[in-house]
Parts: structure tokens; C-alpha cells; sequence
């Protein structure tokens, strides 16, 4: 009997040790992947897609070029799990925005901080769908154009709620160009400190999208004016 529980246990323990290495390596290759995805996005941004090898691609990830085809079908799988991957979490991430606040208005604002934190963290994949797009496969091309055309929905629907007479193309067009100025602020960013960068593309994009002026949960209470000042004043 005794060596019966004793065998019990080992099977027991064994599998505990089977699992937990499992989910490490199910962590590592999760973590390789994102690695290569990061990499892929800096260096499509650099030279542009039909500028990388795999090679390049493993050797900025610190693997061999053959490793990649374990994460990835080809150079083409990479480009399109980098731009439909953030088209759709963008998409997701903005639906539990809008579900979460309490109305339209703070909705709103909550996509417009959703958006500015996506631009200033992913400069680089925001080149990549500008010049990139049309080198995936259609059915990618497809998937990215439907979970975008989703995203700037959310964007309209919440403007609607708070301008229910307006014209639904002009609230879009108003979206479209909140999109224009967030994601090509980042790559000119120069001599403002990172602190101030988020404030003022929230205040202007509120602006563009014609809500109030400052963000006032912020408690600034300084008129959208004054900050065009300060700026002028830094060296």
C-alpha cells in the first residue's frame, strides 16, 4: 500500500513538473514571438518591408533566420500578424473603453487617452500599416481594413450619442482626422518633454472632434491658449 501512494504521488508530481514546464515553454515561445513582432515592426519602420530578410529579422531577435518559420509561415506572416493583431486590439480595446464609461462623454475621452497611449507606444507600427499595407495577402488586407473600419465606428456612434443631429459623415470625417493628427504627431515630436506630449494631443484631438476644451479630470485649468504659449517660450 505504502508503495502504492508512493507511486500515486510521483505520477502526481510528475505531471505537476510536465505542466509547469509546459507553461514555461508556452511562455517563452509567447515571449519570442512578441520579441520578433517588436523587432519586425522597428525594422519594417526602418527600411520597409521588402528591405528585411528573415535573417535580419532573427538576428535583431537573437535567433537564427529558420527559427522565425516556428512563430511565423513567412515574412509576409509576420507583416500580417503585426498590423492585424493591433488593428483588432485596437478595436477590442476600444469597445471595453466605451463599455466601461459611465456615458458618451466620458467615453469619448477615454478613446481619445486609448488612442494618444496607442500612438506614442506604437510609432513604429503606425509606419508600417501607412507604407506597408498593401504588401499583405488580400485576405489579411480584408481582415486589418474590417477591424479598423470597426474601431472608427465606436469613435462615431459615441460622437453620435452626443451630437445625435449631426450628419454621421461628418462625425466619421471628424474621427478620420482625430486618427490623421495623433498618429503622425509622434514621429515629430521634438523638444517637448514626454510629460507634456499626451496632455496636449488629448486637449488638441478633444478639440479636433469638437468637444469642451482641456481635459478637466486633469484639474488643468489653464486655457488651451496657454499651452501654445508655453511651448513657444521653451527653447
Amino acid at each position: 500500500m505504502t508503495g502504492g501512494r508512493a507511486g500515486a504521488a510521483d505520477v502526481a508530481t510528475a505531471r505537476l513538473r510536465s505542466g509547469s514546464t509546459s507553461t514555461s515553454r508556452g511562455r517563452a515561445k509567447a515571449d519570442r514571438r512578441a520579441t520578433l513582432l517588436a523587432e519586425a515592426a522597428r525594422l519594417f519602420a526602418q527600411r520597409g518591408f521588402d528591405g528585411v530578410s528573415l535573417d535580419d529579422l532573427g538576428a535583431a531577435a537573437g535567433v537564427r533566420g529558420p527559427a522565425v518559420y516556428r512563430h511565423f509561415p513567412s515574412k509576409q506572416g509576420v507583416l500580417a500578424a503585426l498590423l492585424v493583431e493591433v488593428s483588432e486590439r485596437l478595436r477590442d480595446g476600444g469597445a471595453a473603453v466605451v463599455a466601461a464609461a459611465p456615458g458618451p462623454a466620458e467615453a469619448l475621452r477615454g478613446l481619445v487617452e486609448f488612442h494618444v497611449a496607442f500612438a506614442l507606444g506604437d510609432p513604429d507600427v503606425i509606419r508600417v500599416q501607412d507604407r506597408d499595407l498593401e504588401s499583405l495577402a488580400d485576405d489579411d488586407r480584408r481582415a486589418v481594413r474590417a477591424a479598423q473600419r470597426a474601431y472608427v465606428e465606436l469613435w462615431v456612434a459615441t460622437l453620435a450619442e452626443l451630437a445625435p443631429d449631426a450628419d454621421p459623415a461628418e462625425l466619421r470625417l471628424r474621427a478620420q482626422a482625430t486618427f490623421g493628427l495623433l498618429n503622425s504627431t509622434p514621429h515629430s515630436v521634438r523638444g517637448l518633454p514626454q510629460d507634456r506630449v499626451a496632455p496636449l494631443l488629448e486637449e488638441m484631438a478633444l478639440a479636433a472632434l469638437g468637444a469642451p476644451g482641456p481635459l478637466d479630470h486633469r484639474h488643468d485649468h489653464r486655457r488651451p491658449g496657454e499651452d501654445l504659449a508655453d511651448v513657444r517660450k521653451e527653447p
